[in-house]
């Protein structure tokens, strides 16, 4: 099924599956207003766990670049299978760009054609793709909890060298969800290949900012130090609160 937009300024989503991968192809204007349909057409894609979810972004306009961040929060949905990987195709070089810039890339590839992008699916079933997830309750108690989680998780992934930095950042990001939600956090953590990904949702709509630093001296806000500790990190709304994530590397091992 095509995707047709009804006019320059709306969007249109077409879907279809082919040989277990289901291909979806966004057409029109992907603006705020609108961006929320993306996320969840993508998250109820994957919801059967197919192979992969393709989305073809080709014919889609994004006037403000900051709305790609819509496939991170996408990846981020709860009912989003974190096993199914999401690859975008986009025939404009330009659009590629953006998609990078955004921080869209450190969750899914970006290919310029269907073609290369299902060639593609080869290498990430190669990955070694893990992951685990837990609701932990609002309370102090959470903090204990998830050092002890990613503890055991990143040790039968054979992951022991990420194991300390990965303590310190969800420290930091469950003891903010204590202290400035009344949530319990739900922590996920990934790990493909070398990399291990570490995020924590609330049911607060409210985004994970880092403040400012002080004019003098060091700053060692929980965010600043997740920052200084990782190759990237952001805060994603998500159509329950958001979530703040870190991705964290073999340069990254303190």
């Amino acid at each position: 099924m095509s995707a047709v937009a009804n006019s320059p300024s709306s969007l249109a989503i077409g879907e279809r599956t082919e040989h277990s991968v289901v291909c979806l192809t966004a057409e029109g204007v992907l603006d705020a207003n609108n961006s929320a349909e993306l996320r969840d057409s993508v998250t109820k894609a994957t919801v059967d766990t197919p192979s992969a979810v393709i989305v073809d972004v080709t014919a889609l306009q994004v006037p403000d670049e900051a709305v790609w961040s819509v496939f991170i929060s996408a990846r981020w949905q709860a009912d989003t299978r974190p096993e199914v990987p999401i690859l975008l195709v986009s025939g404009s070089r330009a659009a590629r760009e953006a998609i990078t810039r955004s921080g869209v890339a450190h969750f899914m590839p970006v290919y310029t054609t269907e073609k290369s992008a299902i060639k593609g699916l080869g290498k990430l079933a190669r990955r070694g793709f893990r992951h685990a997830q837990a609701q932990l309750p609002a309370n102090l108690t959470s903090l204990r909890e998830s050092r002890q989680l990613v503890r055991e998780w990143l040790t039968d992934w054979s992951k022991p060298r990420l194991i300390p930095v990965a303590l310190v950042v969800v420290n930091v990001f469950v003891e903010n969800v204590l202290e400035h939600t009344g949530s319990d956090p739900v922590m996920r953590l990934e790990c493909d290949g070398p990399t291990a990904t570490i995020g924590v949702s609330d049911g607060s709509g409210a985004p994970a900012v880092r403040l400012p630093s002080p004019p003098k001296g060091i700053d060692v806000s929980g965010l600043a130090i997740v920052e200084a500790l990782s190759r990237a990190w952001g805060s994603t709304p998500t159509a329950s609160g958001k979530t703040v994530w870190a991705i964290i590397g073999p340069e990254n091992q303190l």
